[in-house]
């Protein structure tokens, strides 16, 4: 496309690789951020959200000029809310505007009514009055040195301050260093971008790779970090600024399993525009989703067949297995192409299994185990770690940020299962050991709510914390993360520590805990239900 004059303040659309065209505004980068080498680039704020990038020049388009285009092609709701944000910013400028105009006129008419009356009469009065003018200036130019070199006085504005409130600015051309307030800076903005951003076409197909870009993951935003672990690379992505905006993929996405996380997978796939084929061992959980556009299954071979990528979310090992190797399973419908990503918390000998028989049959794999909960998984804000075909990761993109808000490519297979395994660990054991603190303070005469009270004022404050603790003091179960999955997810953490001669004491014991809770058939409720291992 043909480059166009862009200057500082400008309002734009910026294209970063396969996503949709976002409104925002050309500002002056932070000081400590260099400017990339190469092609000429623009530093710009986007709408709606709290991200930043170098966007060179030919991916810019005039904000006003293709409104209307990009409007007619974007229809998602972070989207809406970033071109609303754009919409209130020019209505706040024009009444700013306006009402410099305004107080500008009056000051003219104020001034020229003083300088009638007071015209001077000779010419030592114009001497004067030439003098006093000359000082007014001098004080204003130092009022600029004072202002630029970042020091003021207090309780009162500078020259300069005051000369810009008296005479309205022209539009298009801000300050060079002015604040926009309406788009505030993110904090996470310094040290994130050293080097160029990827080269891109303007309207790129859905499948086109970003060229240049990290090949691990492609999204919208700036917040992505990267770190070394041997020769792993580890790469997350948060995609939560776009979760409303996204293209989804033109693949046909089948889905198995319609679970607490599954349910909620499948329900985001479909709202960010996926076409979704699903299956459910309980036929009957597949009528919501089809009577929200979904097509029905009627096995998991067929599903697989159909599809150009297949995820599956099932409770444990045997399941896993049962799904791919089974009567109808999966396998049966593998082809050379097809794609399945297992999103089953299973360890890591289970998942290397699976990927051996699907690529022997030509298939991709993917392993993609999911950290949270039920309502994590309805509001698309799930944490999802990945290994495997690194290709399908990235095919697997515009699906991952509908159905989470970080997504973390670890390596080969079998490096997601086993860290998926570790955070589950961490979890349940913090739950058992929550369940015990509020025990022992009631049988030591303590307000549970007040432990909680304190516990929310300090360093293990955490929406995780107070969710549980609430369940327990109102004795809400329901069930949000099972414990019989935590419990199994800690007997597979232990047997990986003890594969490698680790030891896992705390796992250990809290795995006791739990299983003592199955006993009490608390298998089937929410993971604080541990709790009743205590009091029973």
């Amino acid at each position: 496309m043909a480059t166009v004059s862009l200057r500082l303040g400008d309002l734009v659309w910026g294209k970063l690789g396969r996503y949709p065209p976002w409104p925002g505004k050309i500002v002056n980068p932070p000081k400590d951020l260099k400017k990339p080498r190469g092609k000429k680039c623009f530093f710009v704020k986007f709408f709606g959200t709290e991200d930043h990038a170098w966007i060179k020049v030919e991916q810019l388009k005039p904000y006003h000029a293709h409104k209307e285009e990009m409007i007619k092609i974007n229809k998602g709701k972070r989207f809406q809310q970033a071109v609303d944000a754009v919409e209130e910013f020019l209505r706040r400028a024009k009444g700013k505007d306006q009402t410099s105009s305004h107080n500008s006129a009056d000051d003219k008419s104020r001034r020229n009514s003083s300088e009638e009356r007071s015209r001077p009469n000779s010419g030592d009065e114009k001497r004067k009055l030439s003098l006093s003018e000359g000082k007014v200036k001098k004080n204003v130019g130092e009022g600029k040195k004072r202002v630029s070199s970042g020091s003021s006085e207090r309780g009162s504005k500078s020259p300069l301050k005051r000369a810009q409130e008296q005479s309205p600015r022209k539009r298009g051309r801000p300050p060079k260093d002015e604040k926009d307030l309406t788009i505030p800076e993110s904090s996470t903005v310094k040290g994130v971008m050293a080097g160029p951003m990827a080269a891109f076409k303007w309207q790129p197909t859905v499948s086109e790779p970003v060229k240049d870009a990290d090949p691990h993951f492609h999204h919208f935003l700036l917040s992505q970090t990267e770190k070394e672990t041997g020769s792993t690379s580890i790469q997350a992505a948060d995609s939560t600024a776009v979760n409303g905006s996204i293209t989804p993929t033109d693949k046909k996405i089948g889905f198995l399993g319609l679970g607490l996380m599954g349910s909620g997978i499948v329900s985001n796939l479909l709202k960010m525009g996926h076409t979704v084929t699903v299956w459910n061992r309980t036929a009957e959980k597949c009528d919501l989703f089809i009577q929200e556009g979904a097509r029905l299954g009627r096995t998991p071979a067929e599903v697989v067949s159909t599809c150009d990528i297949t995820f599956a979310c099932v409770s444990d090992p045997k399941a896993a297995k049962d799904l791919v190797l089974g009567p109808s399973g999966v396998l049966q419908g593998i082809r050379p192409g097809k794609c399945y990503v297992d999103m089953s918390t299973v360890d890591a000998d289970t998942v290397t299994e699976l990927a051996q028989v699907i690529v022997s049959r030509g298939g991709r794999f993917l392993e993609a185990p999911v950290s949270g909960n039920q309502q994590l998984s309805n509001d698309g804000m799930l944490v999802i770690l990945a290994a495997g075909d690194r290709g399908l990761y990235e095919d697997c993109s515009s699906c991952f940020q509908a159905m989470g808000k970080t997504s973390f490519f670890l390596g080969e297979v079998g490096n997601a299962a086993k860290m998926m395994l570790i955070v589950n660990m961490v979890q349940g054991s913090f739950m058992a050991t929550i369940a015990e603190g509020l025990t022992l303070a009631q049988v030591t005469g303590q307000s549970q709510q007040t432990l909680l009270d304190i516990l929310n004022q300090g360093q293990l404050a955490s929406i995780f914390l107070d969710q549980k603790c609430q369940n327990i003091l109102q004795g809400n179960f329901k069930p949000d993360f099972y414990l019989k999955y935590i419990q199994k997810d800690l007997r597979l953490a232990i047997a990986l520590g003890d594969a490698v001669n680790h030891p896992t004491p705390m796992a250990a014991a809290a795995n006791e805990v739990y299983k003592r809770a199955k006993a009490l058939d608390q298998s089937d409720n929410d993971m604080s239900a541990v709790y009743r291992a205590y009091i029973h």
